[in-house]
C-alpha cells in the first residue's frame, strides 16, 4: 500500500528556510487550506480539484512549510512510500 508518511507520521523532512536558513514547520497538507471541510475529506477526492489534471498518477501528497523566523512559506511535494 501506498500512502504519504509524513501525514501518517512515521517519518519527518527537514527544511531549511530559503530566505534564512531556519528549520520550517511542517503546516499540514495544502489541500487542509482549500475550505473548511477540505481536511475531512479523501485525498484521492481532493486531489481531483487542485487544478492538475495528473495529481492522482503522481503518487505525492503536497504540504505546507513555514519559517517562524521570518514568515517565508514554501509547499514541498512529497513522494509516496510503500508501506506493508
Amino acid at each position: 500500500m501506498e500512502w504519504c508518511g509524513l501525514c501518517n507520521g512515521v517519518m519527518e523532512l527537514t527544511i531549511l528556510c530559503p530566505e534564512c536558513g531556519t528549520n520550517m514547520e511542517e503546516e499540514g497538507r495544502i489541500f487542509d487550506y482549500y475550505d473548511d471541510y477540505s481536511p475531512y475529506m479523501e485525498i484521492d477526492s481532493m486531489m481531483l480539484v487542485d487544478g492538475d489534471p495528473d495529481s492522482s498518477k503522481k503518487k505525492e501528497c503536497y504540504h505546507v512549510y513555514k519559517c517562524n523566523h521570518c514568515g517565508h512559506s514554501l509547499t514541498k511535494a512529497v513522494s509516496y512510500a510503500n508501506f506493508l
